[in-house]
């Protein structure tokens, strides 16, 4: 159950939606089912229409709608949890996508990149808690 004010309650992030170039989903396909694996979820009919894509991969869903004057935000960004970080890095980097590590959040490894259209997104790792050995020495 999720938090609120007692009248409601946030359960979860249903999606993020992006911008993208008008007549890009071939591109996004490429990117965001191609490269990053997820996969294309239909659009419903009315919003088919309007362009764009969405896609979901575990939990994440994201959300691509076409737009005529696209200029991706310098700061927003969606924040991605994965596991092994290191190999989605990797795939990014063979398929020629940025890979800037962030050592700025305690608790988590974490890179920055981009999609084909310079939208920022942000994928994070959980650094497990080392428990600490037990003295052996007495």
């Amino acid at each position: 159950m999720g938090t609120g004010t007692g009248d409601f309650t946030f359960e979860r992030l249903h999606h993020v939606q992006l911008d993208v170039p008008r007549g890009s989903e071939e591109r996004c396909r490429e990117f965001w089912a191609g490269v990053l694996g997820m996969t294309e979820l239909a659009k419903p009919p009315v919003l088919a229409a309007r362009g764009g894509c969405w896609f979901r991969g575990g939990g994440v869903e994201v959300h691509l709608g076409a737009v005529d004057a696209h200029l991706p935000s310098p700061k927003a960004h969606p924040g991605i949890l994965v596991g092994s970080l290191d190999a989605l890095a990797a795939r990014l980097a063979e398929h020629g996508s940025p890979v800037l590590w962030d050592t700025g959040l305690p608790g988590y490894r974490r890179f920055h990149s981009a999609d084909p259209f310079g939208n920022r997104l942000e994928f994070l790792e959980r650094i497990p808690e080392r428990i600490p050995e037990p003295d052996r020495s007495a």
